[in-house]
């Protein structure tokens, strides 16, 4: 049975702090699909930390740039406007589905033209079948590349902040319209399934994001090394960290804390942190080899945050043996196990945080067991491969007409 051609789309390809989406297409290529990666823009040299990053900007179309050029613009729309009804269709949906107000429907034009450039390239290349990470304005410009082309198309929803403004983002008409949607938990399928209709349910599939584990190497959990990576704004709960880094600081005199990442509230957060000196410290952006070789001198991996999907950093350490510590919400719970795996305390508490970065540090041989069946839990439910393995089979069905098999089957 032939792969399906793929194009990938996202809004920002590829970055930094979307690794998962890199790693999912180089597996998809592995298992043979062939994939033409697309980016609404282009990437800032920020987030071209490795050998990864800079390879994949140098060979992913950028959608935004071929649109600013007269000539690519204007033939790609002519291309449709040879088949006036389903260009009609798709200028008609973009109208539809706009947010309200001018700015939305300015927006969702803009929208359209770019829906074009891409559609226009897809054909080009032979592209089969349409598939985006993040379901905001990269998917708006999917569904009406897909309604120009008739190339189908499906996504990936994360969350959570896409449920904030569902309406906005009129998941309901993309999920109408994609093929299927894989949705990254059983938390992220829930939320879905109370703006989409009961009659698509059905085509909403588990896929988790991914990661390799055998990229990372065990943690020794020999020191008082706690280590937090993502992005640095206040979705996070950066502040609740350091304050109870604070609390515990006369405590554990070695206590130390390595924030990877960038973003808005750094320079805020550095503020912050400066009375508490050499104890933390921002390293910024790092590669993916520069943050295993982080997790590697670890002892704890703390993720404070108030929103989430399922993190990709908490797989990521959970696979070099680090335990974590999380907070209760959303996905989470789907990944790490309470007191198996790691430890989950309420949101914004920062005592409760606290009491738990000093019970974690209280016993080394805790720490490796933790870290052990996280490992094991990641291997078994979040390898790369595997999860590749059954978005493939998900193309694969739907572009052969086929009943996707159920993800148990999978197993």
């Amino acid at each position: 049975m032939s792969l399906p051609k793929l194009a990938y789309l996202t809004g920002e390809y590829p970055r930094a702090s979307d690794t998962f989406i890199q790693r999912e297409v180089a597996a998809l290529r592995a298992l043979g699909h062939e994939v033409l990666t697309c980016s609404i823009r282009t990437t800032g040299d920020e987030h071209l930390v490795g050998p990864e990053q800079r390879e994949e900007h140098a060979r992913t179309f950028r959608v935004l740039d071929a649109a600013k050029n007269p000539f690519r613009l204007i033939k790609a729309h002519l291309r449709f406007m040879l088949r006036p009804g389903r260009y009609l269709s798709a200028l008609k949906l973009a109208w539809k589905t706009a947010p309200k107000g001018i700015k939305g429907r300015l927006y969702n034009l803009i929208y359209f033209a770019e829906a074009a450039v891409l559609a226009d390239r897809m054909k080009s290349q032979g592209v089969q079948h349409l598939h985006n990470h993040i379901a905001k304005a990269s998917c708006t410009v999917a569904m009406l590349a897909s309604e120009l082309s008739g190339i189908p198309y499906s996504f990936t929803i994360h969350g959570p902040d896409i449920f904030f403004e569902p309406g906005h983002w009129r998941i309901d008409e993309k999920t109408a319209r994609a093929t299927f949607v894989a949705c990254i938990s059983d938390y992220c399928r829930s939320q879905l399934m109370c703006f989409a209709a009961t009659e698509h349910w059905d085509k909403l599939h588990i896929v988790h994001c991914g990661i390799e584990p055998e990229r990372y190497a065990t943690a020794q959990h020999k020191g008082q090394t706690l280590l937090f990576v993502g992005r640095l704004a206040g979705v996070k709960g950066v502040p609740v960290l350091l304050d109870a880094v604070a609390a515990l600081r006369e405590r554990f005199p070695h206590l130390r804390l390595a924030l990877i990442g960038d973003g808005p509230e750094r320079a805020a957060l550095e503020a912050r942190a400066e009375p508490l000196g050499e104890t933390v410290v921002f390293l910024g952006y790092q590669s993916q080899a520069e943050v295993a070789e982080a997790l590697s001198q670890s002892d704890l991996f703390v993720l404070p945050s108030f929103a989430e999907g399922v993190p990709v950093v908490l797989m990521e350490a959970m696979a070099a043996g680090v335990p974590v510590i999380a907070t209760q919400i959303a996905g989470i719970p789907e990944l790490v196990a309470q007191w198996e795996s790691g430890v989950l305390v309420p949101p914004g508490d920062v005592a409760a945080l606290a009491e738990a970065i000093e019970q974690m540090l209280a016993s080394a041989d805790q720490r490796r067991v933790m870290g052990a069946v996280g490992r094991a839990t990641v291997e078994a439910e979040f390898n790369i491969h595997t999860e590749a393995a059954r978005l493939s089979s998900l193309f694969t069905a739907y572009a052969n007409g086929e009943t996707p098999p159920k993800r148990e089957v999978l197993e």
